[in-house]
């Protein structure tokens, strides 16, 4: 799948609605991928075929499914759900969402919201490192070479050379100091372990 493609999915059942959105959506971006689902259940069995980014879904469709709704959330990470707003609802079933939309929100803040939510979904599509890829990038933090990576992990140089590539890769950080502000920020090593 592309990489820059996001594929968003609006629960709205007014299509004048649904219209607007997805007019100002698809102006916004080319890469936007933009389906419409007409209740949680359709939406649910999509997740098999879409590698969703983003769901603006209006809360009256859940309303009533709430159970239903958390679940789903709850197995589909990496997704932002965001609540499109016409009518009162309670603030306990708002909470249940990532973000917020209004019907009163004007063109400049729809693609403000979109666009901080776009660069979000695509912040937590970054691969997650492997067990070893872990190992080897708290090594190099240290400060070892990869031979001396190699020689601690009992591997071989070329499989050290290896993990770093796919570090790399998964991460989109090439320097010592970036990998090593990417570890804090992870958790992966504590920031009083580091001279930074």
């Amino acid at each position: 799948m592309d990489k820059n493609r996001i594929n968003i999915a609006i629960l709205e059942p007014s299509q004048i609605i649904y219209e607007g959105l997805s007019n100002i959506l698809l102006k916004f971006k080319k890469n936007f991928y933009i389906y419409r689902f007409n209740d949680l259940e359709e939406l649910k069995h999509s997740f098999s075929k879409l590698e969703l980014n983003i769901a603006i879904i209006n809360p009256s469709a859940i309303q009533n499914k709430l159970t239903d709704f958390v679940k789903l959330k709850n197995t589909s990470r990496g997704i932002l759900w965001i609540a499109l707003i016409y009518s009162f609802f309670d603030n306990e079933l708002l909470q249940k969402f990532d973000d917020e939309l209004t019907i009163n929100s004007s063109r400049d803040q729809i693609l403000n919201k979109i666009g901080q939510s776009v660069n979000t979904a695509v912040n937590s599509q970054i691969e997650e490192l492997s067990e070893r890829e872990i190992e080897v990038l708290i090594q190099m933090v240290a400060g070892l070479s990869n031979k001396e990576v190699a020689d601690k992990l009992n591997i071989s140089i070329h499989t050290v050379i290896s993990h770093r590539k796919n570090i790399t890769e998964k991460t989109g950080i090439k320097s010592l100091s970036g990998l090593t502000i990417y570890a804090i920020s992870k958790k992966i090593i504590p920031l009083e372990n580091t001279s930074i």
